[in-house]
Parts: C-alpha cells; structure tokens; sequence
C-alpha cells in the first residue's frame, strides 16, 4: 500500500515539473516576441515612486528658460555684429576703403592683422584702419593684394592720443595683450576710471578725434608720470572687416 502511494506521488510530481517547464518556456517565448517590453513595463512601475518630483521638474523648466534667454542674447550680438559689418561694406566712399580679416598671426594676436587690399586699391603705409567702435591700427606694410596692420595693442605701436574731459595728450602704447597702457607725462594731470580717449589733434599720424578706447584704470606709483589701462572700443580679436582711412 505504501509503495503505490509512493508511485502515485511520483507521477504527480513529475506532472508538475513537467508543467512548471512549460511555463518558463512560454515566459521564454513571450519575452522573446515582445522584444523585452515587458521588463521595461515592469520596471516603469516598479521605478514610478522614485521619479523625480515637482521640484526637480521646475529645476528644468527654469534651466530650459535660462537656455532660452542665452541664445536670444547671443542672436542680439550676431545681429548687432552683422549690422556692423554691413554699415562698413556699405559706408566706403573716395576717403575710406573697407576691406576683410583673411588672417591674423598665430602666437602673435594683439600685434597684426592681415586684410584683403592692397596697394592696387590704393592703401598707403601709415593709413588708419578702423572697425566698429573706433581705431584699430595703423598700416605698416603692403603687397599688390594684401595689407598688413598693426594693432595698437602691438608694442610695436606708439600713438598720440587725446583725453577729451581734462583736455590733455598723451602716448598709446601696446603691451602685447588686450590692454594698451596710455601715459600722460604729468604727474598732476587729473584722469579719471571711464575718461573717453581719442586719437590727439596734435598727431601728425591719424587724423583728430578718431574714438579709441576708455580709461579703466589708474597707475600712480611713478614720480614723474601716470598711467592707465585702456579698454578699446573696437575689438580685434572679433572683427571681421574694416575701414582704411586714406
């Protein structure tokens, strides 16, 4: 008698085994055809409670805003620049000749640039080239095609400059970097932070009043002389064309 129960149990056993493996190869053939869609639904309910909530949402928002806001600021300036450019292709007249950045020297930024006229247009050395905002440079060589410029803020420049609120000359010179150092030989001349300075009435290079920069600091410590740091107003490192002055 115990062993037939025995047998029975085996065979039902058995039975469910066989059922179970079954089972888990239609669950093998579902996930297959679904191409795992199940586990992504599975886990999007599982996960649900931990999304991120409402204050991360406006976390968001605010950044999608701010984005927004950056590029519209940055279509303004594109703009603006544009308009610049298309003012100097369109402004030149027998006395200003507009011409195109083709290059500027590596290593070198704040000294040259090199511009697409030559002498075949009739630019001379010592022309001053302009850009939007006030002076750039001067010309310091030429080909039939092409023109070289020197920046102001080239050591190699040295011009007469013009402080219009205390009525005095001084000497622009380039550093090498974005900020030429002007220098008043007066110890007593009072300049000021935000003093407009322009190229000088008395300068036999440049014509007078050519806007070029703003005073954005003052160095005291030497006994016969000041010096300041001149913000320009053109700047040359994102210029694209310019204007020569002949």
């Amino acid at each position: 008698m115990l062993d037939i129960r025995r047998i029975s149990n085996s065979r039902w056993w058995h039975k469910k085994k066989n059922w179970i493996l079954f089972a888990f190869f239609l669950f093998l053939v579902f996930v297959r055809i679904s191409k795992g869609s199940f586990y992504k639904d599975f886990y999007y309910l599982i996960s649900k409670p931990f999304w991120p909530g409402q204050f991360q949402k406006e976390i968001l928002l605010k950044s999608i805003d701010q984005e927004s806001l950056i590029k519209l600021n940055l279509l303004k300036k594109d703009n603006m620049r544009l308009r610049e450019i298309l003012y100097l292709q369109e402004s030149s007249n027998n006395d200003k000749v507009s011409a195109a950045v083709i290059s500027r020297k590596t290593g070198s930024w704040w000294r040259q640039i090199i511009i697409n006229k030559g002498s075949k247009d009739g630019l001379e050395l010592g022309s001053p080239v302009i850009g939007p905002g006030g002076l750039l440079g001067r010309i310091t060589d030429t080909s039939l095609f092409t023109s070289s410029v020197t920046l102001l803020t080239s050591p190699e420049s040295k011009v007469g400059v013009w402080v219009d609120r205390i009525q005095t000359n001084g000497l622009l010179v380039g550093t090498g970097s974005n900020q030429p150092i002007l220098i008043l030989y007066s110890k007593t001349a009072d300049i000021e932070v935000g003093d407009f300075v322009s190229s000088s009435p008395a300068s036999t290079l440049l014509p007078p009043n050519i806007p070029i920069g703003i005073v954005q600091s003052v160095d005291e410590t030497f006994k016969t002389k000041k010096t300041a740091k001149i913000l320009l107003l053109a700047k040359p490192q994102v210029i694209d064309w310019v204007q020569i002055i002949n």
